[in-house]
């Protein structure tokens, strides 16, 4: 079974890192100043505002920043200011013997996720698909900061994944799965295949979304992880949406739903709010979770945090 890290509280400190693309310091500094108006002390990682190309930094300075936070028994929580990425060239510098013996909250999104999967894999840790530093901003919406902090600051169990109003789930496939959830960004998750960090699926819910991709590339991406075998084992499929994501050949994203994920018969619910998109439901990864698409809900049944 997954570890918990100890649940967030007001005045706890947050470690702040840099794991992929460098981002500006202004948004960077934004950030650090909304945090503290919520009361919690921030610590920044050296090369937090370190810049290598489209990289912050080297891999292994940012590798250095996370397993400084882990190793920090003052950090209670690790939260990266962005992801964009590079997230996968730290993996082979970090220490999971030790970042198993320091359980702590860790959230982000994007190619974040690559890094959350292998934390559970490697020092099963449950991590959250939610918030990055560049999300702490006055114009977030109410229902992005519920969600994390439900998730973090609370021991709410089950805790079920409900979009903002107005906005459906909707169950394509019928069917009742449970297990624990892996995935996030496609990309990222494609670009763990065929390497020592290949993504488990067995028996698991896998979470899907992604961006700024056009359909034919959202295709290629999604038939990777059926030639891997990826939806063959799972359990059953939650998919976000698909943001800035433009038609190719005149197919749109519905017709990549209709056309390859629902033929492979596993239970699917859809538009799911994650990650890229405006609103943002916090996900765990690693968690145990239901998802029932004859009811049409997704239920995280166990809470994400344990009590200090």
């Amino acid at each position: 079974m997954a570890q918990r890290p100890p649940i967030l509280q007001q005045g706890d400190t947050i470690g702040i890192v840099t794991l992929g693309s460098p981002l500006d310091e202004e948004k960077i500094n934004q950030g650090i100043a909304t945090l503290r108006g919520m009361g919690f002390k921030i610590v920044l990682g050296d090369y937090v505002y370190a810049a290598n190309g489209f990289l912050g930094g080297t891999d292994e300075q940012r590798a250095a920043d996370l397993m400084n936070m882990f190793s920090n028994p003052a950090v209670k929580m690790i939260l990266p200011t962005r992801g964009g990425v590079g997230v996968a060239g730290i993996l082979p510098y970090l220490d999971y013997s030790i970042i198993r013996k320091n359980p702590k909250i860790f959230s982000g999104y994007s190619d974040i996720t690559v890094l959350q999967n292998v934390l559970f894999q490697y020092a099963d840790l449950i991590t959250f698909q939610s918030l990055l530093l560049l999300d702490f901003v006055p114009e977030t919406p109410a229902y992005n900061f519920q969600q994390f902090f439900a998730a973090t600051a609370t021991l709410q169990s089950p805790r079920q994944i409900v979009n903002p109003p107005g906005i459906l789930q909707v169950s394509r496939v019928p069917g009742n799965a449970t297990g624990e959830t892996v995935g996030g960004n496609l990309t990222s998750f494609d670009d763990t295949i065929g390497t020592i960090y290949d993504i488990d699926t067995n028996g698991k819910i896998i979470i899907l979304e992604e961006t700024h991709e056009p359909i034919n590339k959202v295709y290629r991406y999604a038939n990777h992880l059926k030639l891997a075998g990826k939806f063959e084992d799972c359990a059953g499929i939650v998919l976000g949406e698909c943001t800035e994501c433009g038609e190719a050949y005149s197919k749109t994203f519905e017709d990549l739903i209709q056309d390859f994920f629902i033929p492979l018969g596993k239970p699917l619910m859809t538009n799911v709010t994650t990650a890229h998109g405006y609103y943002k439901a916090a996900i765990p990864i690693g968690a145990r979770a239901n998802l029932n698409t004859v009811n049409n809900t997704f239920t995280i049944l166990e809470p994400g945090v344990r009590p200090s």
